[in-house]
């Protein structure tokens, strides 16, 4: 059914973009597959308490170990680049430097959830009667955190090789654990939420190290040997401007979900626990922009790697289309059906818990497509090598967050909840397409109209 690994620098664009991005949207339908198992089996087993206590404890989670989820990421992107140059020692030598960084930066978070997790709850004004259990889900999250860099930046390697159908194989062995380890955790031993938190920490380790064992036996170019791990100044410091331009990317628009969380707890749980829900289904939405997003990175980084700007350019067009008609397609499915998913997914009666997720839904709908260009837009830009405009398309996100809590949720209540990131996305999207049509290696290769490759 799919080709194990896809040549992005040479096969057709439509057809290498889609065998590319296919397992990567199968790969987060599993994750959110089980992370949304999380939510129904705490939902029906727990309650809207403990349903809403997730949900708190979420944008502290996307905070600290989006962080190093997001260097992990722009690390592979490095490697990516060096793969489509052909240049194994290169390569070698950037896993290594990315091991390395790996190593330090999961200690520190460690460190940090240590002593912050707490606090930070109460700086959220988390209700006090769910914080207890929201602190309980967290900080086993947190102080597993090198579990889950460890998969993803093994998982990134094979991507940034071409290869994104061995990390889908090994997730959906990763998912059917999770979900048996939550009901028997949950149920059976009676752990509530921390059980939750533990199945997803197993089930990742388990994948990490299915995903390790294939490296060593399949891929010997992305195994360094000893003299690989040597520090090399200009390599290091690709390696850190790449990744942790990516990680603070993504520790600033978690920052601005963090404060925007905090205006979401002052709603009271019930508007929580609709929030967390539709959160679910819109990550659901967004899956296959994100997984066109995801390829895209890899297919610009591989074709900077190999000199090829047209290549690029046709293939950010053709994505960009592709998003926009699947954008359309979620949409007509959520105005029909909004409100039976989120009274599915969250268990509950309560009228408050339907409504305002399925009004969340709905309103977002129309922006999916807006959405998808944005991501594409974005990774293609980091995929270039280009570190601070996507960190500015953030700091756009974080400002507008920080806008919306301060003067339209305020007045508008959850309605301002629901708008404020369409509202945004429109705002960055501009910014990104300003950027990524008057980039210098772009802008000088423009593809003449007669030429450029149809869909």
């Amino acid at each position: 059914m799919f080709k194990l690994q896809v040549d992005l620098t040479k096969d057709p664009i439509l057809k290498a973009l889609f065998a590319f991005a296919l397992p990567l949207f199968l790969s987060n339908l599993f994750q959110q597959f089980y992370n949304t198992m999380d939510t129904m089996i705490v939902g029906h087993f727990l309650g809207d308490t403990s349903l809403a206590a997730v949900g708190a404890g979420s944008s502290i989670y996307e905070l600290l170990v989006g962080f190093a989820l997001g260097v992990g990421n722009g690390l592979s992107i490095v490697i990516a680049r060096a793969y489509g140059a052909r240049d194994e020692q290169q390569i070698k030598k950037a896993v290594g430097g990315s091991i390395w960084i790996g190593l330090g930066l999961t200690a520190v978070i460690m460190m940090i959830a240590l002593f912050a997790l707490r606090p930070l709850l109460m700086l959220l004004n988390t209700p006090a009667n769910i914080i207890d259990e929201s602190y309980a889900y967290i900080s086993w999250i947190t102080f597993f955190v090198g579990v889950m860099f460890a998969y993803n930046l093994c998982a990134g390697l094979l991507r940034a090789i071409g290869n994104s159908v061995m990390p889908l194989v090994f997730l959906i062995i990763s998912s059917i654990l999770n979900i048996i380890l939550d009901i028997v955790l949950i149920t059976s031993f009676q752990l509530g939420v921390a059980g939750a938190a533990i199945a997803t920490v197993i089930s990742q380790g388990i994948s990490c190290l299915l995903c390790i064992a294939y490296i060593r036996q399949k891929a010997p170019v992305l195994i360094p040997k000893k003299e690989h791990f040597r520090f090399e100044a200009a390599l290091y410091q690709e390696l850190l401007g790449q990744g942790f331009s990516m990680g603070f990317m993504m520790s600033i628009v978690s920052t601005g979900t963090v404060i925007l969380q905090s205006a979401i707890n002052d709603f009271g749980y019930l508007i929580i626990a609709g929030h967390t829900t539709a959160r679910k289904l819109n990550s659901f939405c967004a899956m296959p922009a994100t997984a066109f997003a995801m390829a895209l990175s890899t297919f610009v980084s591989q074709n900077k790697g190999a000199d090829q700007p047209e290549r690029i350019r046709d293939g950010v067009r053709i994505a960009n289309t592709i998003s926009a008609v699947m954008a359309v397609f979620i949409s007509v499915v959520l105005w029909l059906a909004a409100p039976t998913l989120v009274r599915f997914l969250s268990g509950s009666s309560e009228s408050v818990v339907i409504d305002n997720g399925a009004r969340y839904l709905m309103i977002n709908a129309p922006f999916y497509s807006v959405l998808g260009i944005l991501l594409n837009l974005r990774n293609s830009l980091q995929g270039l090598g280009r570190k601070i405009i996507p960190l500015i398309s953030s700091v756009i996100e974080f400002c507008g967050k920080i806008v919306f809590v301060w003067l339209f949720i305020p007045i508008l209540g959850y309605l301002g909840v629901i708008i404020c990131e369409p509202v945004i996305w429109c705002c960055m999207c501009l910014q990104l397409a300003y950027s990524f049509y008057h980039d210098p290696y772009i802008r000088e290769h423009k593809v003449p109209r007669k030429k450029r490759v149809r869909l």
